[in-house]
């Protein structure tokens, strides 16, 4: 009797954990599938569907125009996850100290992530306006300009676009640098200390080593997410002027819903898929090589 109870299958367990699976089935999985059905269709959604296999993906390796923005979203996500550890790690650094007003500080320069990525798009495209910027209008004020200037219509553009996404997204790297800041036992500084240990050694020597998982897990995360990111670029630059903030992510919305190739626009999504899979792989696994 009690072996029959043992070998009785159980499937409360899975009626708990169902719900999940389904959201994950409908929001991830069939998505998934649905994009790489359309990858291999030359359709406009209605009334043609004829398979092509793989010539989607293929004629958008051949393009000219994706391979210039898979060139431009490297160069945007590295300038940009580089431009995060840098100010990440140092305002960390910088507000792990308990003194008085380090609490409102922390609040303050969180914020910046907490705006939506259209209000940051939005108020930088005002800020940098060609008539009523007020970036304008203080370089001018200053006597460094003598007339205004368009600024995200130049060569400057993917400067400034980099600039904004570095102050929207910071705060990740500086939180998680924070966190792994105070996991650390105060024994080993101590230690550190009483071996003679400068501030720059003890920070290499045993703070970065420490830390190191939180900032792997961290820069991957952030290096997948600004690969593929869409919305500041679109509001800010719209992938101008001509293509030198053209991200992979621009060439597919425009390759969609600006020129109706619905399956080669699948393609494109079905390449940075896999490409953002090779990074967190490739990424983890020098990551764990170090170790």
């Amino acid at each position: 009797m009690g072996t029959n109870k043992r070998n009785r299958f159980d499937v409360s367990p899975y009626l708990f954990i169902s719900p999940v699976f389904i959201l994950l089935a409908l929001l991830v999985v069939y998505p998934i599938a649905y994009a790489f059905y359309l990858s291999v269709m030359d359709t406009n959604l209605t009334t043609k569907w004829e398979f092509v296999g793989l010539s989607n993906y293929i004629s958008l390796l051949k393009d000219g125009s994706m391979i210039n923005s898979l060139k431009v979203t490297f160069l945007f996500t590295i300038v940009v996850v580089f431009g995060h550890l840098a100010v990440g790690t140092i305002l960390a650094l910088a507000m792990n100290k308990k003194k008085p007003g380090v609490t409102v500080l922390r609040t303050i320069l969180i914020i910046p992530w907490l705006l939506p990525d259209v209000v940051v798009a939005l108020l930088y495209k005002w800020i940098f306006n060609a008539n009523y910027g007020v970036f304008n209008t203080i370089l001018i004020r200053l006597g460094i300009l003598q007339k205004n200037q368009a600024w995200l219509s130049t060569g400057s553009a993917f400067v400034i676009l980099a600039i904004v996404c570095i102050w929207k997204g910071y705060a990740l790297i500086m939180v998680n640098v924070m966190a792994g800041l105070q996991s650390v036992p105060e024994d080993v500084y101590e230690a550190a200390k009483l071996d003679g240990a400068k501030p720059v050694q003890t920070f290499f020597k045993i703070t970065l080593p420490m830390i190191r998982p939180v900032i792997s897990t961290a820069v991957i995360l952030d290096t997948v997410w600004w690969f593929k990111h869409y919305t500041i670029i679109k509001l800010l630059t719209d992938g101008g002027p001509g293509s030198s903030t053209s991200t992979v992510s621009i060439s597919i919305y425009k390759e969609a819903f600006t020129f109706h190739n619905y399956g080669t626009a699948a393609a494109g999504a079905g390449i940075v898929f896999v490409i953002c899979w090779l990074i967190s792989k490739v990424m983890r696994r020098v990551m764990d090589c170090d170790e």
